[in-house]
């Protein structure tokens, strides 16, 4: 009885023990260690309760502060020109510096009467295209966008305007698919979605090579 008593005091005082934060496997398939990847970069943040919530969908918000931290676009010489009149985007909104960024590097766009829909879902093929423009479109002729993306079952589907951006993702290995090879492009990128390009991204910048170093001769004569 005694043993009991001790087992169940034990079993009380680890259910009061902080849980250890964990990142889950994605449903979407999107495994944690992407996850980790882009939140350890600081690319992409945990909400205020630690989880990451792969499955949540990203605004347009949202997609142009990742942007600016992946790709550094506040650096850049463009960002230095006049802040653009935005009516839905007021200075007090929490995204307005990354927005007004975005716009000033044409990495994203705004829509009618100078607005940008920060609350508006993005779609893959939007997302795809958005990141594809940071990165860099590679100017294929389009027999050869044909032939990059014949392979995926969906590839029809593909609006004619993200075509080629879509072909560059592909091509630099950072693009995600269902288990039976479809882009979906009309679909809503999620959270997910995004860790998996961006933790690709990633990898590719890690594993550029070093500047080689000029090896020192003995006994040779220093240039002058």
């Amino acid at each position: 009885m005694r043993q009991l008593s001790i087992t169940l005091s034990l079993l009380a005082l680890l259910q009061n023990l902080p849980a250890i934060a964990q990142v889950p496997e994605s449903t979407s398939g999107i495994s944690s260690d992407y996850i980790q990847k882009v939140t350890a970069a600081k690319w992409m943040t945990n909400f205020s309760d630690g989880k990451f919530y792969p499955e949540r969908l990203l605004s347009r918000a949202e997609l142009a502060s990742i942007m600016v931290k992946a790709f550094g676009l506040n650096k850049r010489e463009a960002v230095n020109k006049g802040n653009l009149a935005i009516p839905d985007v007021p200075r007090s909104h929490w995204a307005f510096n990354d927005i007004q960024t975005v716009l000033k590097t044409d990495i994203m766009k705004g829509y009618r009467g100078n607005e940008f829909f920060p609350n508006q879902k993005v779609t893959r093929a939007e997302a795809l295209a958005i990141f594809a423009q940071a990165y860099g479109v590679f100017q294929f002729p389009d027999d050869s966008v044909n032939e990059i993306l014949a392979s995926y079952p969906d590839a029809k589907s593909i609006p004619a305007w993200a075509r080629k951006a879509i072909a560059t993702v592909a091509t630099e290995g950072f693009l995600n698919t269902d288990a039976q090879g479809n882009i979906s492009p009309l679909k809503p990128v999620t959270r997910g979605d995004m860790a998996y390009v961006l933790s690709k991204y990633l990898q590719r910048q890690q594993q550029q090579p070093e500047t080689p170093e000029v090896p020192i001769i003995p006994n040779s004569p220093q240039s002058p």
